[in-house]
């Protein structure tokens, strides 16, 4: 590709947007979408995955690449002119861990590159607005570090109560007349705002049908993640930070990834308020609380003579009070037993259908999934489910490598002089609690 843009001149477009936000708080954007030139698009280009699944026109990232001059160049004039039109989605199905699905919608290639487009030029603004509390799809910010923020707050806290929080169906009822109007707050630029409502209004496509939608954003367009940060922003983080908090009578804090989300309070009265709070205010954006999913957790060190603390999940990890090695209590985290049988079900999917392969290229294989495994689970005091998942892929190896054929069964003492060969890598804590308190 020729005329690759360079780095520092993006990065400077960039930082003069964030300069502008910084310095109009309260002001909307007008003049946006002169950012997005050629260039612009180019390094859109480069920051878009190229091994994803294709959209409903089939085009892959290498197809695209062909003519990438001249796509890029098409593609930057119908945003601009509004001649654009927004492809539907194409969704697909996968599976969640209460054996239900969860719809994901895989734009075309080309409305992959335009809405990276776009997300790049209103990171910078939002970044500018966006609270410490929360951790999603933000630059800089990773799961691990809500984890940390949480475990922080709560310790210094000594615990209490924690509101753990489900919204039903949230990127499916996202409410588009609440998202145009919490949106036109801080950007007024025709072009950002046409073609985001452009890319709400899309549809999605199933079986060949085109189905309309008048509320919520797919999950898996590369635009969605921002969209739900700037609106949870509005409904739930500074509503919070503004008003909830200076009205209670104790400490709260609230930690978010995403829609996925917790609040700890000192109080058990101010717990059960907030959460009617939140369900009113919700309600009043179009939102709902999962009747279920949403509950109120005692969380405190066990006293004595008081009743044994709760436990909750958040991000993967099931949040508990156990001892310390010096005998006092302290909150700690394991593999929720969800995570740990998805973990169980998909090496066990994967050594069948791949039984067949090569021994060195499973052993490949499965050591990169181990790995990626421990890159995530991998923290201070989550050794026994990191062991389990460790020894559980042993086992389900052993168990397929049998089921090549009916004369292929390898007994545990050959399958051992093989692992001496080909050993499957050990867990070990990447994220450690000793190292993040002294860095």
């Amino acid at each position: 590709m020729t005329g690759t843009p360079s780095p520092k001149d993006i990065s400077t477009k960039l930082q003069r947007i964030a300069e502008l936000a910084s310095w109009t708080p309260k002001l909307a954007i007008t003049s946006l979408s002169q950012h997005i030139d050629i260039d612009w698009l180019k390094e859109a280009y480069r920051r878009t995955r190229k091994d994803g699944a294709v959209g409903v026109d089939g085009q892959t990232a290498t197809a695209y690449a062909a003519n990438l001059e001249s796509n890029l160049q098409m593609l930057l004039d119908r945003a601009k002119s509004g001649r654009y039109f927004a492809p539907p989605v194409r969704r697909v199905h996968i599976p969640k861990d209460d054996g239900k699905t969860r719809p994901l919608g895989i734009p075309t290639f080309g409305d992959k590159v335009l809405q990276r487009a776009v997300v790049m030029a209103l990171e910078p603004i939002y970044e500018q607005d966006f609270l410490d509390c929360s951790y999603g799809f933000r630059p800089g910010r990773s799961a691990h570090q809500a984890l940390e923020s949480f475990w922080q707050q709560a310790m210094r806290m000594g615990g209490g109560w924690v509101l753990e929080v489900d919204i039903r169906s949230f990127f499916d009822t996202l409410d588009h007349g609440h998202l145009r109007a919490i949106l036109q707050r801080r950007v007024r630029d025709g072009v950002v705002l046409r073609l985001i409502g452009k890319w709400l209004n899309a549809g999605v496509m199933e079986g060949g049908a085109i189905e309309r939608v008048e509320q919520g954003t797919p999950q898996g367009g590369v635009i969605s993640p921002l969209l739900a940060n700037i609106y949870l922003h509005h409904v739930l983080d500074e509503w919070f930070a503004t008003e909830v908090k200076a009205r209670l009578a104790g400490r709260a804090f609230l930690v978010r990834y995403a829609d996925d989300f917790v609040i700890g309070f000192s109080e058990e009265a101010d717990a059960v308020q907030v959460q009617q709070w939140l369900a009113e205010r919700f309600a009043t954006h179009g939102l709902q609380l999962h009747p279920e999913k949403t509950r109120l957790v005692r969380f405190e060190a066990p006293k004595d003579d008081g009743p044994a603390p709760g436990s909750f999940d958040l991000l993967g990890f099931t949040h508990y009070w156990g001892r310390t090695r010096a005998g006092g209590w302290a909150i700690k985290r394991k593999t929720s037993s969800k995570r740990l049988r998805r973990a169980f079900q998909r090496i066990a999917d994967w050594c069948r259908k791949h039984r067949h392969d090569p021994i060195p290229q499973q052993h490949a294989m499965l050591t990169k999934k181990l790995r990626g495994h421990y890159a995530y689970y991998g923290i201070t005091g989550n050794a026994r489910a990191l062991g389990l998942v460790w020894r559980a892929a042993e086992d389900l190896w052993q168990k397929w490598l049998s089921r090549r054929s009916q004369r292929a069964r390898i007994p545990w003492d050959r399958f051992r002089r093989l692992l001496a060969v080909f050993k499957l890598p050990r867990p070990g804590v990447v994220h450690s609690v000793y190292r993040a308190a002294n860095p």
